[in-house]
């Protein structure tokens, strides 16, 4: 039982003495550590730090616009509605011909949904009767003011422009219609015939957005 009691005493003593020397130890422990790091990295031993595997960002991108060739045009403000035709010539005969039907495309002007001038041509007549109603086209068109919205649409996309100007044109004056220009653009245009140059009104105007026909 003696003995037991001087164990039990001298353990306790030695604890008490550890205790007393914690930070000696410490100090002790702490350099035995790091001079072991610096020595293994000296030796190029140190286990090699994970490399986080990052997933990919998917970046969600719109789909190129397809350019396509206008088939309608609408202005709600001078209650125009028309169908425009899309020759591939620019024989002079052929395009006249063809103003009969409706607003025409000039055949090398841009095509909805692609940088440039894209430029319709349509008749306009004030007489009070005519036989072929593709004479009005494109009357009152004179009407219109900067901010009006004009509506080209495809077979499936409606294309909004918005008129930045209106003029009337002197026969005299031989201005060209620029068929490249900066983003895109539309120019309607009066005429009588594409081989005479007349008194016209040109209105210009710029792309706003584009939306999926409705119905």
């Amino acid at each position: 039982m003696g003995r037991i009691i001087d164990a039990t005493v001298r353990l306790v003593g030695a604890g008490k003495r550890t205790y007393a020397r914690k930070w000696s130890f410490l100090w002790l422990f702490a350099i035995a550590f790091f001079s072991s790091v610096a020595v293994l990295g000296q030796l190029d031993l140190l286990p090699e730090k994970p490399i986080a595997v990052v997933a990919p960002i998917e970046i969600e991108t719109a789909a190129a616009t397809v350019p396509e060739l206008p088939a309608k045009i609408e202005i709600i403000k001078i209650n125009l509605s028309a169908n425009v035709v899309n020759p591939t010539t620019t024989d002079i005969a052929a395009l006249d011909k063809e103003l009969l039907k409706g607003a025409v495309r000039y055949p090398t002007s841009a095509k909805l949904g692609e940088n440039g001038n894209v430029v319709l041509f349509g008749h306009s007549s004030y007489l009070p009767v005519v036989k072929n109603q593709a004479f009005k086209t494109f009357n009152g068109i004179q009407k219109l003011a900067p901010g009006d919205i004009i509506m080209i649409s495809s077979l499936n996309v409606t294309y909004t422009y918005q008129v930045r100007s209106v003029v009337k044109e002197k026969a005299d004056e031989n201005t060209a219609i620029p068929l490249s220009v900066a983003g895109k653009a539309l120019t309607l245009v009066t005429c009588d015939s594409f081989g005479t140059k007349t008194d016209r009104f040109v209105v210009t105007a710029d792309f706003v957005e584009s939306s999926a026909v409705s119905g």
